[in-house]
């Protein structure tokens, strides 16, 4: 049962997270931010975690409290879902072509959350989206997951297909690190028998 549901309401936004480690990437996502519900579509779709996420923010103000909080939530239903990680691979990473962008995504479910972002967007926006909050976004789920993440742009000069590769990329650094390693049972992935 590697599923999860968490619910965080505070006085700039109520968020619901339902998530399941072992779906087909189906997805189901309404934040009030257009190009945010579509990243998100993109980490579901390649993680092949089925997910759903209802987000209600202070928009009025800007959309920074509910990507944030709504990484922060995601985050929580991950690590929610993986319970104390017995047989996953742990470790994940990719390196994501998507056209002039090449991003590379590496990730440890150690539970020392820890980002290192080394990318450069060329625009402040993309459409009426603050780039800045991209990073802001995997900095929670980073965080609030309990998850070692590197996120690399190697090339790229379009803010959108950047960002668009980060997500898948990080996506599929998700999927092989939560998957059932066949090789190990039900042993907890570390020397120190805990994560």
């Amino acid at each position: 049962m590697r599923k999860a549901e968490v619910s965080r309401s505070t006085a700039e936004t109520k968020i619901e997270v339902a998530l399941d480690l072992d779906g087909t990437g189906s997805y189901d996502m309404k934040t009030g931010v257009g190009f945010f519900d579509h990243m998100l579509d993109q980490l579901a779709r390649h993680s092949l975690i089925d997910m759903v996420v209802r987000a209600e923010g202070d928009l009025h103000i800007d959309d920074h409290h509910t990507v944030e909080d709504t990484g922060i939530a995601i985050g929580q239903a991950l690590a929610k879902a993986l319970g104390d990680k017995r047989g996953i691979r742990r470790y994940g990473s990719c390196l994501l072509p998507m056209d002039d962008a090449l991003v590379r995504a590496a990730l440890d479910l150690s539970a020392r959350p820890f980002l290192v972002w080394k990318v450069d967007l060329p625009t402040e926006k993309i459409g009426s989206f603050d780039c800045e909050l991209v990073r802001e976004f995997f900095q929670a789920l980073a965080t609030h997951g309990g998850i070692t993440l590197h996120i690399e742009a190697i090339d790229g000069v379009n803010s959108h297909h950047i960002v668009e590769a980060a997500f898948k990329a990080v996506a599929r650094a998700l999927r092989e690190a939560v998957e059932p390693d066949p090789r190990k049972g039900d042993a907890i992935p570390s020397t120190k028998g805990a994560l």
